[in-house]
């Protein structure tokens, strides 16, 4: 009799494979990180806004429509929202398996960018135009593979139990992985995205247990690298100008100089609570170039003033932290290194971009993680988020 009233006592049946499933959606549901979640999607929002009071009322971007880039910002993060539910549902450690492939195809596409399919943006040639208004940049594909190649090699014995911390034959293979796709990024010359990478490449030693020798020697070799950079003319003249003006803000303020005093401007006048958000005179009168990408936090600043440019830092360091303690509780090297490599990207291209918008930090091309516009870069960081959930719900429950 009890197997005709439609719940199984015995635990066999479909009725057990229908529980199990239920009971498995709901493990995970309770073991994904909430406030990492909440403080994305937080943030993404309240980039819209800022994004859509930075150009609805310039017509020569916006094609006529006020709403042109709110709508396609709240796109991107869906489309980005969508790209971290399929990243959870992979997992990171069938992503582990596929790192070769997606490897290869993140470099092919940063090398298709130095061909004629590449394209001229706001200065940088670092990017791929698909059509209908859309643009791919391919460098910010690369931040996630190689978070992703350094810590399968690095974590590879370790996990393995052959080893307590990864050899120097380890380390110098996992290098030779980041410093390929580095390479060519620096050929468009995308500085900004480069020294990125480079702070990605740290952090991910520093987690994995490498020697520190490798750490003061990458150091030392980036100090070297940067002087032969200027040495022998590898960036653009824009870039250097970025550069003596940071040194120098008085050196040409109606010119190179220019982003950053208005920048300045825009935040200073903002005071405490702003003067609200679409009346801020900065904004409105479009003295700040490129407000919608890398000065967005511009836009908080005057119109939301110190409060509301205090909650994106509070959100972004809620976003830092629920990272860090997930690092901190996995259990494999894997996990604690890729989370790692993803803390390090979102807290120096947060301090990087904030900073040049103070004046603090050169002026390096750089969005801010979740806020400013932009599709791959949203992608980029949603895909992140969703690497750092799956490490979470994957972890043994012990931890």
């Amino acid at each position: 009799m009890a197997g005709t009233s439609g719940f199984s006592v015995s635990g066999y049946g479909p009725e057990r494979s229908t529980w199990a499933r239920l009971a498995a959606r709901d493990s995970m549901a309770r073991r994904l990180d909430w406030p990492l979640m909440f403080s994305a999607i937080a943030l993404s929002l309240l980039g819209s806004l800022l994004v859509w009071s930075a150009t609805r009322n310039r017509t020569a971007l916006n094609h006529g429509d006020p709403y042109y880039f709110l709508f396609r910002h709240l796109l991107n993060t869906g489309i980005g929202f969508a790209l971290m539910i399929a990243t959870i549902w992979l997992g990171h450690r069938t992503l582990r398996g596929a790192v070769p492939v997606l490897y290869g195809l993140s470099v092919l596409l940063v090398i298709l960018v130095l061909t004629p399919l590449g394209a001229t943006i706001n200065g940088a040639h670092a990017w791929i135009v698909i059509g209908g208004g859309f643009s791919l940049q391919p460098s910010e594909f690369v931040k996630i593979t190689i978070i992703l190649g350094m810590a399968m090699m690095l974590a590879a014995r370790v996990d393995a139990g052959d080893q307590l911390h990864p050899d120097h034959r380890t380390v110098a293979k996992a290098l030779g992985l980041a410093v390929l796709p580095m390479a060519i990024v620096m050929l468009m010359p995308d500085l900004g995205s480069v020294m990125v990478m480079a702070v990605i490449v740290l952090g991910v030693l520093l987690a994995s247990g490498a020697s520190n020798r490798w750490i003061f020697g990458l150091v030392g070799a980036g100090v070297i690298g940067a002087v032969a950079i200027a040495a022998l003319g590898v960036l653009d003249e824009y870039q250097i100008n970025r550069f003596a003006a940071f040194a120098n803000p008085e050196l040409d303020p109606a010119g190179v100089g220019y982003n950053t005093n208005q920048a300045r401007i825009a935040i200073g006048s903002g005071g405490l609570t702003g003067t609200g958000l679409f009346k801020g005179s900065q904004t409105t009168g479009q003295f700040v170039p490129e407000q919608q990408t890398d000065f967005v936090f511009t836009v908080a600043g005057e119109e939301l003033g110190f409060v509301g440019a205090g909650l994106i830092l509070l959100l972004l360091g809620v976003v830092l932290w629920r990272a860090c303690r997930i690092a901190r509780e996995t259990t494999e090297l894997y996990g604690t290194v890729v989370a790692a490599g993803i803390i390090a990207w979102f807290a120096f291209q947060s301090f990087e971009n904030v900073g040049m918008t103070l004046g603090i930090m050169p002026v390096a091309g750089l969005p801010l993680p979740f806020v400013s516009y932009g599709g791959t870069s949203m992608f980029a960081v949603w895909i992140a988020v969703g690497l750092l959930q799956s490490i979470r719900v994957q972890r043994p429950m012990s931890a």
